[in-house]
């Protein structure tokens, strides 16, 4: 069962196309099967779908791992320790979710979460930090309920990484690969009990929120050079202020996301409404009886064809948008190069939308000739 914790928190839309996730129109969606993401339940499930298919993002990556925990399972038992770890999962997440994380995975004891995707953030550092401050400060009543003192290491970086799906036809797993997912790995293994270690990227981002971080030149494994990273004491870290800018983005409701709340993305409405656009034009054409005749001369049809049309365009907008903003990409030219898969679906997408206003375009054409 869900936490209470994590329903607060819960947005009625999609943080990222506007999708209605509750109420009677969130129900309609789920009967497409679009619903929450289990990964993060205020984005929908065909934007974490989206997510996971390959693309380059600035992200922060945050590593939490109980301290002791093979000490912990020793003294405790399989069966105690499996109870304390599910129960600091279920915290953790409740905690990364809150502040905006997207759950990669869970290993054992520890959870690895990402910052800024598919969710926007221009504070992504920061709320990965202030996400390990409450998860520290949250873990002593955990501990306090179990009998027990608990404590968790974090680590947390901040860079250029792709994100998608890896793995065999049969099983597949979703992460991000890049040497930012690295570096949040080692700073977390020297990272104290009880301490986060951000790197020098993550603090770069907001460094008068981290006042009192002790600089070091931290010695990794797998890292040629001493890196220079930050050591927190979240006991004497006070809970990092919220970002007003932020707060009052997410308190709004573009126009975009209206549109989208109530037609869904246009890849969506490109599927649902694509055939009825087709089956609008068979009918009036060919003279087909039945719901074919009734959907061509019913007051469905001009409406059928101008949202097939607007989602077909949005469509190509979309690739044309994804295309520029990839081009002036701060990153570097080898994370830049589209992946087979990309450009499999970014083809599917240009090829389904143009044959699409083909055929509402002879549609209309041979309709007026016919007619």
């Amino acid at each position: 069962m869900e936490s209470a914790a994590r329903h607060a928190h819960m947005a009625s839309q999609c943080s990222v196309c506007g999708t209605v996730l509750s109420g009677s129109l969130g129900a309609v969606y789920r009967t497409f099967g679009v619903k929450r993401s289990p990964r993060n339940p205020n984005i929908c499930t065909r934007c974490s779908t989206h997510v996971e298919e390959g693309k380059i993002v600035e992200v922060t990556v945050l590593f939490a791992d109980l301290s002791s925990f093979t000490q912990l399972t020793h003294d405790l038992g399989a069966e105690k320790t499996h109870e304390v770890v599910d129960a600091y999962l279920r915290m953790a997440t409740d905690i990364l979710v809150k502040h905006g994380a997207f759950i990669d995975k869970y290993v054992g004891d520890a959870v690895m979460a990402l910052f800024n995707v598919p969710i926007r953030y221009e504070d992504h550092a920061r709320r990965a930090v202030a996400a390990a401050v409450e998860l520290s400060a949250e873990l002593k009543a955990l501990g306090a309920r179990f009998g027990l003192e608990l404590q968790v290491s974090a680590g947390i970086a901040t860079g250029h990484a792709r994100v998608g799906r890896l793995g065999s036809d049969d099983s597949k797993d979703y992460t991000a690969i890049g040497d930012v997912v690295n570096l949040a790995a080692r700073l977390q293994t020297q990272a104290g009990a009880g301490e986060i270690l951000i790197s020098e990227s993550s603090y770069a981002k907001h460094p008068e929120q981290f006042r009192g971080a002790q600089e070091e030149q931290a010695v990794l494994k797998g890292f040629r050079d001493p890196v220079r990273a930050y050591r927190l004491n979240p006991g004497g870290t006070a809970r990092l202020r919220d970002d007003p800018t932020e707060s009052s983005r997410q308190e709004k409701t573009s126009l975009g996301a209206i549109v989208f709340g109530i037609l869904g993305a246009p890849c969506a409405i490109v599927t649902l409404i694509g055939p009825l656009a087709v089956a609008v034009g068979a009918g009036g054409l060919f003279g087909l009886a039945g719901l074919l005749t009734f959907l061509d001369q019913s007051v469905l049809r001009v409406p059928i064809l101008i949202l097939t049309s607007l989602a077909s365009l949005a469509n190509l907008y979309t690739v044309w948008h994804a295309r520029r903003l990839r081009a002036e990409s701060k990153v570097p030219e080898a994370l830049k190069t589209m992946t087979t898969l990309e450009k499999q679906r970014t083809a599917f997408v240009i090829g389904a939308s143009a044959v699409t206003l083909g055929i509402v375009l002879f549609e209309v054409v041979a309709r007026a000739v016919l007619h």
